[in-house]
């Protein structure tokens, strides 16, 4: 299990959806990074809490919530 995240750089909080790694997270997180732009952030983590500098988390549940949420970041 991990963790994707989407922050807009120099901005506070991001997206997460609790996920696990393979090749459709993969697949989703470079088109998605694609289609937003570099300014925005796309990455993956272990766990939320050994990395305070992306809270506030947002939680979503699914990978198309996730998409939503991070074109609004």
């Amino acid at each position: 299990m991990c963790y994707l995240i989407a922050k807009r750089i120099n901005n506070v909080g991001c997206i997460a959806l609790q996920t696990e790694p393979g090749e459709v997270m993969a697949k989703f997180s470079d088109t998605l990074q694609e289609k937003l732009g570099y300014d925005i952030e796309i990455i993956t983590i272990s766990r939320p809490t050994a990395y305070g500098e992306y809270e506030p988390y947002h939680f979503v549940k699914t990978y198309d919530e996730f998409s939503e949420q991070a074109s609004l970041l």
